[in-house]
């Protein structure tokens, strides 16, 4: 079954996240390093690393790292890729195939097959964690001889 151009561009819009204060900010503004740590929670350090493997490019004012909103909607991109699970290097090609506008259906197949991938990675994770709790629960249980209270009160 072939997915019309209509479907293409939803696709393309998937990847696009949301991010803190988008709306807010006009067109040619910058953000200092601290700025972005702060609305985005993420340290210093961690914004380095991105632009060291080429993930952001900001400009340089003297030692002053200067990010532009691109910057900004890239690193929305970065942080949803790494909690959804995926690679730097996935999500380079993710961020490629939503700036470049790319499409083509092996692009769409990449991430049909990525997105399975992870799909199928986040639920063995999530039954290795039940299990855990499940466990966990039964010692506290035997150890308290009381159940457990996960009510929160």
């Amino acid at each position: 079954m072939q997915d019309s151009p209509a479907d293409a561009s939803a696709h393309h819009s998937l990847w696009a996240s949301t991010e803190p204060d988008e709306s807010h900010a006009p067109a040619g503004t910058s953000f200092s390093i601290g700025e972005l740590a702060r609305d985005f929670g993420v340290t210093l350090r961690a914004l380095r690393f991105y632009e060291n493997k080429g993930l952001l490019s900001p400009q340089r004012d003297g030692l002053n790292r200067l990010y532009s909103q691109r910057d900004r909607s890239r690193l929305a991109l970065i942080l949803k890729g790494k909690k959804l699970g995926f690679t730097l290097a996935e999500i380079q090609q993710m961020i490629a195939a939503e700036e470049g506008g790319r499409t083509d259906p092996a692009t769409l197949n990449l991430s049909q097959e990525k997105c399975l991938e992870q799909i199928e990675l986040l639920e063995r994770q999530k039954a290795e964690l039940d299990e855990g709790l499940a466990e966990l629960t039964r010692i506290y249980t035997a150890l308290a001889g009381k159940p457990l209270d996960r009510t929160g009160s």
